[in-house]
């Protein structure tokens, strides 16, 4: 089954950055449009952005995160990535990449295939 590996997450302090990186060994990520979600223990996962598959539309679903986060793609190496500045405690989840049905300035679309997560910690 086709399968997405998170990577980049870890500690860092508040003001810090971190990149994370989507990809897919398997299957080509490049054809399919791919959001950002994160999840905290006891509340539900939650949509932070997106990028469609050309990689000239991106959607930020969290207010808190617009001008600090940016999501971009590399097509040549089949990978998105999620670069994250001004990092908050309130940042603190883990961190998934997954497929969409579609991205657009209205929403996310239906996610098909997931990653396991990366945890990403804002603390001083």
């Amino acid at each position: 089954q086709a399968q997405l590996v998170e990577s980049g997450g870890g500690l860092v302090q508040p003001g810090g950055s971190l990149r994370l990186t989507c990809a897919a060994s398997d299957f080509g990520l490049n054809y399919w449009d791919i959001g950002w979600f994160r999840q905290v223990p006891g509340k539900e996962r939650e949509g932070v952005a997106c990028i469609n598959r050309s990689g000239g539309n991106t959607y930020f679903v969290e207010d808190s995160v617009k001008g600090r986060f940016t999501i971009s793609r590399d097509h040549a190496k089949n990978t998105v990535y999620l670069w994250m500045n001004s990092l908050k405690p309130e940042d603190t989840a883990v961190y998934y990449c997954a497929t969409l049905s579609y991205c657009t300035g209205y929403g996310l679309g239906n996610t098909n295939y997931w990653g396991q997560g990366t945890q990403v910690t804002v603390s001083s």
